[in-house]
């Protein structure tokens, strides 16, 4: 499961771009590093959890910033 969380997390970093993507990768990340780091500690694990993190604070931030285009019509 760590090796598993360490991938989606390098996967959810690139994967904000597109918030379709980047919601369910980021967050199943972070489901399997927790679970990964309660069973035990690993550094992976850890890297995991911080990547995910970080790709899903990006993921909101796009998907915000896309929200605010559309409303302010700068998107159109």
């Amino acid at each position: 499961m760590d090796v598993a969380s360490l991938v989606l997390g390098i996967l959810g970093v690139v994967a904000w771009l597109l918030p379709l993507f980047g919601y369910p990768i980021n967050i199943v990340g972070l489901i399997l590093g927790i679970l990964a780091k309660k069973k035990r500690m690993s550094g992976m694990a850890t890297a995991g959890i911080i990547l995910t993190i970080i790709g899903l604070v990006l993921t909101i931030i796009n998907s915000v910033a896309g929200a605010i285009m559309y409303v302010t019509r700068l998107l159109f």
